[in-house]
């Protein structure tokens, strides 16, 4: 296969890999973020400690985190169905990709979360902060460098997801790399395929390597 022929087809799949990662990765947030909180809010010694719910929130983590993508994905295919009336393509995989980051971001967010300074949380309890008062202008800001590092891991993990998503039709560099690289032996586009992989995820973690930097200084000055 010469060049010609592999740089549509490595656009395209990148294209493809980059939309399933920017939807998958938002839908992770939105659900994430929150569930991390509550982990937080409701646990022992929390502002809104309620046990039950806690350890409720933290089995549907944990589960989610333990299934392996692939699996998830099979399993998921009803609903995958369902919701975007096919199981094949780019847009069915970001279905799976957001269930599968939302529990793995809602970690990384309790982990956050948690390392924010006890004393700031007090002083703003002590000045009349209400919960989610607290929870927007205290451990949020405070937590924003660690939760832009976490977020950076979490686009990372989905990538590599949506890589596995090609296996069962999900579409882009996944897809090609099994379909070219595998399937007809075209041991050159496979490599290129891992080199542009690499190479995303290498743009990815620089730049939130930075924003975690400037986070961090910026959070330390108005500290």
């Amino acid at each position: 296969m010469t060049w010609e022929e592999m740089r549509p087809l490595l656009e395209q799949g990148t294209i493809d890999t980059l939309y399933m990662t920017f939807w998958s990765t938002l839908v992770a947030v939105l659900g994430g973020l929150p569930l991390g909180v509550l982990l937080v809010l409701t646990d022992r010694g929390g502002p809104l400690q309620n046990l039950p719910l806690n350890r409720v929130i933290g089995v549907v983590v944990n589960v989610g985190r333990s299934l392996p993508f692939i699996i998830l994905m099979v399993a998921l295919i009803p609903v995958t169905r369902s919701i975007v009336g096919t199981a094949i393509g780019p847009t069915a995989a970001i279905v799976p990709l957001a269930i599968g980051a939302i529990p793995f971001f809602a970690r990384l967010v309790e982990t956050a979360v948690r390392e924010v300074d006890h004393g700031l949380v007090e002083a703003a309890w002590a000045m009349g902060g209400g919960t989610w008062t607290v929870v927007l202008k205290v451990l949020l800001p405070q937590a924003l460098p660690s939760l832009v590092a976490g977020l950076t891991t979490t686009v990372i993990a989905v990538i590599g997801y949506s890589a596995m998503a090609g296996a069962v039709g999900g579409g882009g560099l996944g897809t090609l790399a099994l379909t070219y690289g595998y399937q007809r032996f075209e041991h050159g586009f496979t490599l290129i395929t891992v080199a542009v992989l690499v190479l995303v995820v290498t743009a990815v973690q620089l730049l939130g390597d930075g924003a975690v930097r400037l986070l961090a200084r910026r959070t330390r000055t108005s500290g």
